[in-house]
């Protein structure tokens, strides 16, 4: 609401300076300023956005290492922490915004300065409540809101200038849809603006409760607060001030069993769903608290006294330490709902797929946590805590043998888990060892494998657990590997499969030994990773699960396909695909895929291999992956075997590209028949040629990456289509309109691999609009897909006949 003319400030500063820090103080805008200024750039030459909250960091030694898990940055080729992250930017142009620096002012500014100087096209936009003071720094300081003038009469219209005004205005509509100013209203809505500085956050505090009491009312509220917390003093502490009492009074007007669930929410940091936050904050029914409406079991009522059974009140409002009024798992979703229509929690954005998730802001939580701690429930509400996630965390380990190369489900409590994972650590709890293991399996499939191994050196020397031992060794061994510590690797494993043995559970058995047989392909041994992976078969065939027994197959076919036992190795394969096509993750199945085919090209079915590659690359997630790289680095070899020498230079480079960009590297013996290939090409075509090959392939991104991938396979433009779309006959442009001038753009835009937002940023429209012309265009073409957009201007480009889509 308003700040208009500061981000057109804020853009022109942008564009001038590669870090630039927006300070004020705590509920005055800063990120949400932040948030539509790396929204609005998006697309410019500002670059890519990337967004990084380090509200709940408070190690300032781990800011490379959060930094690094919030790009999706993994270490690779014995890179870790800075230098990771210097070899991921490299000279890519990229907006980073650190979100909540100040507690972390020392290591931001040191991070900032080493950044700044290795990486030439970076630049950085932090949010602050004081200066980093580095270098080069421009301070922008965010304002309060626009107030109306004091002392002055104003008819509405007049007052409806006010940003802050016109923002109590907006937020009491959404607590109440009914909600409009009478006459005389608009004054009092000033005056409550002034009350609190035209501070945003206080501000939609107030408005939040303005379904639930009148104006006057919520005036008088907060002018009573604002009292008892100076002492009647209106020359107090500023802006702090008001901002603290506006979060104490509505904390005040919350009902009891409100005040309860809120305090106790302080403890998830990192956001919760509503799963998560009935599990945190509902009681045992063995406690002995009060039902919901403040009574005893017994029927007495005991809500307003303190612990001596004295009617005493509390001064700041905070219940006295005693009983409460019993939370039920059911009664959480309302009173979640409840909090956010008052603001005190807000919705985070998410991909709209999963459950909805929500989370306190910064400053209503450490005042959370301050009530959660008065009122004696901080290791009691941690303690429920704990056992969630120690029991997703058991979820997790017993779903199946291969737990640590499988999606891990607490992958979105990962700041919940890592502050559980210290908590109990300090207090010796039995919890700790099941937890930490589950944070370094998330650590691990990121790849922030320094940080995953620090904390299984940890387990190792506190575990006495055979099982946990186990466990903490297999997938220590498989970070190793990652980290090509070979023979850390090595020892690992063959100490997890000595502990396997000793416990006798074939699962961790199992486990342990797909641990050293990735191992020994690590370090080139084919023949000894097959033997182990035979046995691991052998094992997991006595479990009876369908999908570990596939898993286990497909592993044990790509260790055959090295050592050139190609046709055991299809064998296994076609009994594994079926499971693993109807049941394994996504990441699990393209890479089954693709030995597949990498399988059916050494046999010298060009075909078949090319039909698997292609499969892969329509299962694979939109965006840069090392899921789409195998897929793509196969079709270069058919290309090549095939004599179609340009597109197999073009496909390579691409590849090549995408893999500097994400910095990952192919396993050895793949990449030698990626490369054998590719200077089997080069040596049929002339210098110039196969540099211009190589640079037009450099070019190619995103969806028309893709449609220049399967053009002319059997998986291409139609037959992807038909799998996706369910649309049998598609109909050419012929008597179709032509596109007008501003729809070709955005189509061109499309097939770049643009986003929306992207396009609307890099055209100066809104993304509405965007979204409008390309519904023109598919009408127009008589298309549906982004994909076959890009393939239709693919098409026109090179002057080809367009395909029926």
């Amino acid at each position: 609401m308003g700040r208009e003319r500061e981000l057109s400030r804020l853009r022109t500063l942008l564009r001038s300076s590669r870090l630039l820090t927006l300070t004020g103080p705590g509920g005055v805008g800063k990120t949400r300023l932040a948030l539509e200024l790396a929204g609005s750039v998006r697309g410019s030459r500002a670059g890519r956005a990337q967004w990084v909250e380090l509200g709940s960091l408070r190690d300032g030694e781990l800011l490379p290492q959060a930094l690094a898990a919030a790009l999706g940055v993994r270490e690779r080729g014995g890179r870790a922490g800075i230098e990771a992250l210097v070899h991921a930017l490299g000279s890519r142009t990229t907006l980073i915004v650190l979100d909540n620096c100040e507690h972390l002012a020392d290591a931001c500014a040191q991070l900032a300065a080493t950044l700044l100087a290795r990486c030439p096209r970076l630049r950085l936009l932090a949010t602050s409540r004081e200066t980093l003071r580095v270098p080069g720094e421009v301070v922008f300081r965010v304002g309060e809101l626009s107030l109306s003038p004091a002392g002055e009469e104003h008819g509405t219209a007049e007052l409806l200038r006010s940003e802050s005004v016109r923002l109590f205005v907006a937020r009491a509509r959404t607590s109440d849809a009914g909600f409009a100013l009478g006459p005389g209203d608009a004054r009092t809505v000033a005056e409550i603006c002034r009350r609190l500085d035209g501070l945003p956050l206080a501000i939609e505090l107030a408005a939040g409760r303005a379904g639930s009491l009148s104006l006057p009312g919520i005036l008088r509220g907060l002018d009573d607060q604002l009292s008892l917390l100076t002492d009647g003093s209106r020359t107090g502490p500023g802006r702090h001030r008001e901002l603290a009492a506006a979060i104490d009074w509505s904390h005040r007007l919350l009902d009891p069993l409100e005040a309860v669930v809120f305090r106790r929410l302080s403890v998830l940091g990192g956001g919760f769903d509503t799963e998560g936050a009935a599990a945190v904050c509902a009681d045992d029914v063995a406690d002995g608290v009060e039902d919901g409406d403040g009574r005893d079991r017994d029927g007495g009522r005991h809500g307003d006294r303190d612990g001596r059974g004295a009617g005493v009140g509390r001064r700041d409002g905070v219940a006295p330490r005693g009983p409460h009024p019993t939370v039920r798992p059911e009664q959480v979703v309302r009173v979640v709902c409840a909090l956010e229509a008052k603001s005190l929690i807000v919705r985070v954005r998410g991909d709209g797929r999963g459950a909805a998730r929500f989370r306190q802001l910064s400053a209503i939580r450490a005042y959370g946590m301050d009530r959660l701690a008065e009122a004696g429930e901080l290791h009691d509400t941690w303690d429920r805590a704990l056992d969630w996630l120690a029991g997703k965390s058991a979820e997790a380990g017993g779903s199946g043998v291969f737990a640590d190369i499988t999606e891990e489900p607490l992958g979105q409590e990962q700041e919940i888990l890592a502050a559980a994972v210290t908590y109990s650590a300090a207090r010796s709890d039995s919890r700790h060892l099941p937890l930490a293991i589950a944070l370094a399996r998330l650590l691990y499939l990121q790849e922030q494998l320094t940080a995953a191994r620090t904390l299984l050196s940890d387990v190792l020397e506190r575990v006495q657990d055979r099982e946990d031992r186990g466990a903490a060794l297999a997938l220590a061994a498989r970070s190793a590997c990652l980290q090509d510590d070979h023979a850390a690797a090595l020892a690992f494993a063959q100490e997890a499969v000595a502990v396997g043995r000793a416990g006798q559970q074939p699962a961790r058995l199992a486990n342990a030994l797909d641990a050293l047989a990735a191992a020994r392909l690590c370090r080139g041994e084919f023949s000894d990773a097959v033997a182990v992976f035979a046995e691991c078969l052998d094992v997991v065939r006595t479990l009876g699960r369908p999908l570990d027994l596939a898993l286990c197959r497909h592993h044990l076919a790509w260790a055959l396909l090295q050592t050139g036992t190609t046709a055991q190795a299809e064998r296994l394969m076609q009994e594994c695909l079926p499971e693993l096509a109807a049941r394994a993750p996504l990441g699990q199945l393209t890479a089954a895929l693709h030995t597949d085919g990498a399988i059916r090209l050494a046999r010298g079915d060009l075909d078949a291999a090319e039909r698997r590659f292609a499969e892969v690359l329509l299962k694979t997630p939109r965006g840069e992956s090392f899921h789409a790289l195998y897929p793509l680095e196969g079709l270069v070899i058919v290309a090549a075997e095939r004599g179609d020498l340009q597109r197999s230079l073009q496909l390579y480079a691409a590849a090549a590209a995408i893999r500097q960009r994400i910095d990952t590297e192919p396993e050895a013996h793949w990449w030698g028949q990626v490369e054998a290939a590719v200077a089997r090409v080069k040596e049929r075509l002339p210098p110039a040629g196969a540099a211009a090959a190589m640079a037009a392939g450099r070019r190619l991104r995103g969806a028309r990456l893709v449609a220049y991938a399967l053009r002319g396979t059997e998986a291409g433009p139609a037959g992807r289509d038909s799998a996706h779309e369910g649309s049998p006959d598609r109909v050419g442009t012929a008597g179709h309109p032509p596109l007008t001038g501003r729809e070709s753009a955005v189509a061109k835009l499309v097939a770049e691999g643009l986003t929306n937002q992207q396009i609307a940023a890099h055209l100066g429209l809104s993304k509405s609009t965007v979204a409008g012309h390309l519904d023109r265009v598919r009408d127009k073409w008589g298309v549906r897909s982004r994909t076959q957009i890009a393939v239709r201007v693919a098409d026109r480009a090179a002057g080809r006949p367009e395909s029926g889509l």
